[in-house]
């Protein structure tokens, strides 16, 4: 995986916990490992970057999961320019992060933001 930066994305879901990723470009080759993955775009302000979140989501395969994803579309008109990851095993604690960032966050992709 080529990481942008050393840095970290951390993003707080509704429940008050904060969750690191790793921030990568959006040609990133991951392995095949279950995660939960935002797609942002990052803008760099004076000395400092900052991420718009665009979608948030999970998969049970990193290494495939953005070949064809289903809100493509969405994510390119929103500028996309960067995917960052959080690698979690567990189906079951896949999906608890990705419902609490949702409830947390505002996304104009995901469709329980709309």
């Amino acid at each position: 995986m080529a990481k942008l930066t050393d840095s970290k994305y951390v993003l707080k879901g509704k429940s008050g916990t904060e969750y690191s990723f790793g921030i990568y470009s959006l040609d990133t080759s991951f392995k095949e490992v279950g995660g939960v993955y935002i797609f942002t775009k990052r803008v760099k302000n004076e000395n400092k970057y900052s991420h718009t979140n665009i979608y948030i989501g999970k998969t049970d395969d990193l290494s495939t999961r953005f070949n064809n994803h289903h809100k493509k579309n969405c994510i390119s008109q929103n500028k996309a320019n960067c995917i960052c990851v959080k690698q979690v095993d567990s189906e079951k604690e896949r999906t608890e992060i990705e419902t609490d960032l949702l409830l947390g966050n505002s996304t104009p992709c995901n469709e329980i933001n709309n």
